[in-house]
């Protein structure tokens, strides 16, 4: 910002004239901030169409269609349409949470125009506007002080110090704003808020020329990264597309030259095609995620990209900001100090009557008559609160005293005096509070109490807590002094106040710890106040810390070997914050960001996993994340890490039992075409299969419960396949028992002399108990098939129900039969085969869990 106050002047007694705000609007355009654009229905339902997954699964059915299979095709293009209408429901579902979260209204702002005072729409402010400002206004640009009385600032929302700062009138003389956070200074930044005194200012610029306008701009350069999971989906999708496309060629070739038929060889290739086409990744990916932001949303956390919960359960190191994330981003009373003596609140700030001593009475009562009494600044606020919740019902709270006077905090004295009259007594009550230093002054106390009070205040900065001074003195003329100085002070003690943990922060940072996620803080705070929070939230500090300035000190391989150490980061900068997020991703960590200000969202966006707040975190912050805390419980995220965890073990074990049913299903399709036996499963087949079982069993799997060492466990390593060797070695010995014992039914029926209708029908039955013996194996992969089955899953009998139910009806209802090229076998040979098949995987199962080194999770 070139701050250059004096190319376009402004008349500073009448301010700019209706034609020229007009002209600069026109000009500069509204004062309106860059904000991510919420997606149109359009633009939702286009982003599922082209996922590659549904393409592949709509170029199938559209096939069948073509040949004339309407049945095959309805159903699986029926399929289709309903995965496509869950995801499109949940996304919409997240923007429309997220729209109900922005404030729409415009904020109406007091300006200064042909001479006269008006209150005109915030985006319709201009360069070069007066704008008056008073307590609990809202910055509606960048502006530069021209005026002011006792004005503070509550800048956390760029700085991310959640106490005020104090500003000064400028002057033409200083030529560039400098960074948000520094005291005195004439800078007040568009979306800051006024926490005391008023003052009038001149707008320097407005939108996207505001440094609240550059974070915003910022976010276009950052494009989102696929999940682990998305990546290996699709890598895995392609790969055996290819291998299918193949295998049918072969297949189809070989049919139509052994058996001069090329018609049914091309029935044979495209259901060998059904049978090895991948069609159950997509849903498994989309239910189980779809599924899982569904059961986060009901413990309060948005999902606005569905792969992010995947993510966060792979994440080894989140990034926290301190105010607001593991703090209140509010004050409260810490301690009170009186001489030697050292009172210490609670965590709540409140403590009963009976539990605080007479000897700080006394100076909680003056900081109240200090204070406003019904304040707007967050210290102030933090003694009002305190001091009704102890003091209730004692001589030391002065409802009917009128106030006199009030000298405010100015740069020369940083100590604010008020003025009292009560109705029973003649002489003036004078309260007092401020800087210590400011109020030593005003007490004129000796050297050694002097040196007594700064060790004291030394003591209690170094907990990281803002430190007052508190004096009190009466007065008997009726007219009152020109200043402070000319009333008799005493000194009472100190205060102290903090920015409080929020509830549960601890208990979820320790949970992050031995899941074995590293924590790690950035905030714009002090040192002291930096490693006062992280000792209590639990976060490892014993490297120090890194300020903003160290970081500039740095460079790409020196900030590497720094980060392996420290975890605290203060007195950062936006962009620094940033900086951090993109070395930990470079060093291979797989990043999650917490954060509510403005000033996080280009690290919330950079990040792998970017979780915003939703109460107190701004629209920026919401858009640029991933994850929004609704009710900015942060213990919420360890449940969000739990169900991450949970869903890709689940997705593993639904994969696992997939591959297991696919090669019974692959080998009974491609094994009668090699061998010149009549085809035993036919293309409905396939689609009962694929369109019955799999994604019933997806849904099955997704309910399953976790394991017990869920948290208690390292995350997936950066390089570690979800899909890896040892989990598809597993599933291939599943599938191949599974498939040698449904051959081995075929030619004991054909042997038996039962017609090939019958055969067939035996060994589809089979098939179909062999699933649901592969579901109920690979619920659990630390317990027994006994305990497992014990484990509560209604969606598992539902589907044990309905596959039974439905391989009746294709074996006894005349028109199912018909269509699945069924005979019905003798009763007795069906009997034998459920028993043979379900013994024989049992028995398997067994004997590889008792020879096998590790589960696969």
């Amino acid at each position: 910002m070139d701050g250059n106050r004096m190319s376009e002047t402004t008349n500073l007694p009448t301010g700019l004239s209706a034609a020229e705000a007009q002209r600069r609007l026109l000009s500069d355009g509204g004062n309106t901030l860059p904000t991510a654009r919420p997606r149109s229905v359009l633009g939702i339902a286009w982003g599922i169409v082209r996922e590659p997954m549904f393409i592949l699964l709509i170029a199938c059915g559209s096939i069948y269609l073509v040949l004339g299979s309407r049945q095959d095709a309805s159903i699986l293009l029926g399929s289709v349409v309903i995965v496509m209408a869950m995801s499109f429901v949940q996304e919409r579902k997240s923007e429309r949470a997220l729209e109900a979260l922005r404030d729409l209204s415009s904020p109406r702002v007091l300006v200064l125009r042909d001479g006269k005072q008006q209150r005109i729409p915030g985006h319709e402010v201009v360069r070069g506007d007066i704008v008056f400002l008073a307590e609990g206004d809202r910055v509606p640009a960048d502006l530069f002080l021209i005026d002011t009385q006792g004005m503070t600032i509550d800048e956390s929302l760029l700085s991310g110090e959640s106490v005020p700062v104090r500003k000064a009138k400028g002057s033409d003389a200083v030529a560039r704003f400098a960074p948000p956070g520094g005291e005195d200074q004439p800078y007040l930044y568009s979306g800051t808020l006024v926490v005391q005194g008023k003052g009038k200012a001149q707008v320097e610029a407005t939108g996207e020329k505001t440094i609240l306008g550059g974070i915003g701009k910022a976010l276009v350069t950052l494009e989102t990264e696929p999940s682990h999971l998305q990546n290996e989906t699709a890598h895995a999708v392609s790969v055996i597309s290819v291998f299918s496309i193949v295998l049918v060629f072969v297949l189809t070739i070989w049919y139509g030259v052994t058996r001069g038929d090329w018609l049914n060889g091309i029935l044979a290739g495209l259901t060998m095609a059904m049978a090895l086409l991948p069609a159950e990744l997509p849903l498994i990916l989309t239910i189980f995620l779809g599924l899982g932001a569904w059961r986060i949303a009901r413990k309060q956390v948005l999902t606005r990209r569905i792969s992010a919960i995947e993510m966060l359960g792979a994440a080894t190191v989140l990034c926290v900001d301190k105010t607001g994330t593991l703090t209140q981003n509010r004050m409260a009373l810490a301690q009170i100090a009186v001489g030697e003596q050292v009172y210490i609140f609670g965590d709540s700030s409140v403590t009963l009557p009976l539990d605080f001593p007479e000897t700080f009475h006394e100076t909680l009562e003056f900081s109240m008559l200090s204070s406003q009494r019904d304040p707007f600044d967050p210290m102030e606020k933090a003694i009002q609160e305190a001091g009704h919740a102890t003091l209730a019902g004692t001589e030391h709270i002065h409802d009917l005293w009128t106030l006199v006077e009030e000298y405010p905090l100015s740069p020369q004295l940083l100590a604010m005096s008020r003025v009292w009259h009560s109705p029973d007594r003649v002489d003036y009550v004078i309260a007092a509070k401020g800087a210590p230093e400011a109020i030593i002054d005003l007490c004129h106390l000796p050297s050694d109490e002097i040196q007594r009070i700064n060790a004291q205040v030394d003591r209690v900065a170094s907990q990281g807590l803002r430190v007052l001074a508190v004096a009190k003195a009466s007065f008997k003329q009726h007219a009152l002094p020109a200043i402070q100085h000319d009333f008799d002070f005493k000194f009472l003690g100190l205060i102290a106040l903090a920015d409080p943990l929020r509830l549960g922060v601890k208990t979820a940072i320790s949970q992050c710890h031995a899941a074995g996620i590293r924590v790690v803080m950035m905030t714009g705070d002090y040192p002291a106040t930096a490693m006062n929070i992280a000792q209590q939230c639990g976060i490892v500090h014993d490297s120090g810390v890194i300020t903003g300035t160290d970081l500039d000190t740095l460079d790409d391989t020196e900030l590497q070997k720094r980060l392996a150490q420290t975890n605290v980061f203060c007195r950062i900068q936006p962009e620094q914050k940033l900086r951090l997020v993109t070395a930990f991703e470079a060093s291979g960590e797989v990043v999650a960001m917490t954060g509510d200000g403005v000033n996080d969202a280009p690290a919330l966006k950079a990040a792998h996993v970017g979780i915003a707040m939703g109460l107190r975190g701004t629209d920026v912050a919401r858009e640029s994340a991933a994850l929004v805390l609704l009710d900015d419980d942060f213990g919420a995220l360890v449940a969000a890490v739990r169900l991450g965890r949970r869903i890709v073990d689940n997705i593993r074990k639904a994969v696992v039992f997939l591959v297991g049913a696919h090669i019974p299903i692959a080998g009974m399709s491609m094994l009668p075409v090699m061998m010149g036996w009549p085809l035993i499963l036919l293309p409905v087949h396939i689609v009962f299969f694929e369109l019955m079982i799999d994604p019933t069993c997806s849904i099955v799997f997704e309910a399953e419960p976790e394991e017990a060492d869920v948290m208690k466990r390292s995350p997936r390593r950066t390089d570690q396949k979800i899909f890896n060797a040892e989990l598809l070695m597993l599933g291939l010995k599943q599938g191949v028992i599974l498939f040698v014992v449904l051959l081995a039914v075929y030619l004991l029926a054909q042997e038996a002399g039962l017609a090939v209708a019958q055969a067939r029908a035996l060994t589809f039955s089979g098939m179909i108990v062999g699933d649901i013996w592969l579901i109920v194996i690979n619920r659990s992969w630390t317990l027994s098939i006994l305990a497992s089955v014990r484990l509560r899953n209604t969606a598992l009998w539902s589907v044990v129900a309905l596959a039974l139910l439905m391989l009746g009806v294709s074996l006894y209802v005349p028109f199912m039969s018909s269509l699945f090229r069924f005979s019905t076998p003798p009763v007795g040979y069906l009997c034998l085969t459920i028993v043979a098949v379900s013994s024989i995987l049992v028995f398997c199962h067994q004997f590889i869990r008792a020879t096998s080194t590790q589960v696969p999770p």
